[in-house]
């Protein structure tokens, strides 16, 4: 069976991910902080699974080995691990942001350089990162968040260039907006989202089950949610200085 690495695997999109890879028949391995949560979701799932308490803020380095020690082949790896901030860059607890940068870029490439070579070695594998369409554009009140995702779509856009003829995929997930932890997390509760029509809100389930099947599919980077992705298309063609006056707007606590 494929084995596969989930990071941030204690709710939301990370969960959703370790459950459907399951139900494909994959053995996993989930990290997170919170392994009381993931012993628990290892308890319901059909496959083997291993459960590895990490913090990615602090300590991305260390997670290569203890996987090393489980003695597993990582197949696919899920970089899925992140959080946001909101509001004014300026008003960000002190070392906040620094510690998304962290999380969301630095344990991104930490992890794919680890597990990546493996993968092309044997001529199968595949690496999914899961950016944001906040990457798409800068986001006031959400700067370093964007921008840390624009950081993700580039380098999963690059990378999936690099791997051509390899037999290793890689492809970048960029939901809009999805109701999970993010939210109380980033203190952005009455933030876009809760503007947001019922029919652009995409659920962390079908993120992931349309996800997997563009990832089935070779694409390079895939939008869930059609209405969703259809707004970002309509929305790429304005000018720029627009789009920023706009994004204030929706983004102003």
């Amino acid at each position: 069976m494929p084995t596969a690495l989930v990071t941030g695997a204690s709710s939301g999109i990370g969960e959703q991910f370790a459950r459907q890879l399951a139900d494909r028949g994959h053995n996993l391995v989930l990290v997170a902080r919170r392994t009381d949560r993931l012993e628990k979701l290892a308890e319901e799932l059909p496959t083997t699974t291993h459960v590895v308490g990490c913090d990615l803020g602090a300590d991305a380095e260390s997670l290569p080995s203890k996987v090393r020690e489980l003695g597993v082949d990582v197949d696919l790896v899920v970089n899925n691990a992140g959080f946001g901030t909101h509001g004014r860059f300026v008003d960000i607890e002190e070392g906040r942001d620094a510690e998304m940068v962290r999380v969301n870029c630095e344990a991104v490439v930490a992890l794919t350089r680890a597990f990546l070579p493996a993968m092309i070695e044997r001529g199968n594998g595949g690496v999914i990162v899961v950016a944001s369409t906040a990457g798409m554009q800068p986001l006031p009140y959400e700067a370093v968040y964007s921008a840390s995702k624009a950081f993700a779509l580039n380098f999963t856009d690059a990378l999936h260039m690099e791997l051509r003829g390899t037999g290793v995929k890689a492809m970048s997930v960029n939901p809009g907006p999805v109701p999970t932890e993010w939210q109380a997390v980033a203190d952005a509760e009455d933030g876009a989202i809760s503007t947001m029509p019922a029919a652009m809100v995409v659920e962390a389930d079908q993120v992931v089950r349309e996800s997997l099947a563009a990832y089935d599919a070779g694409k390079r980077s895939f939008i869930p949610g059609r209405n969703f992705r259809w707004f970002m298309r309509a929305s790429s063609v304005g000018p720029r200085a627009v789009n920023l006056r706009v994004s204030e707007r929706m983004f102003r606590k």
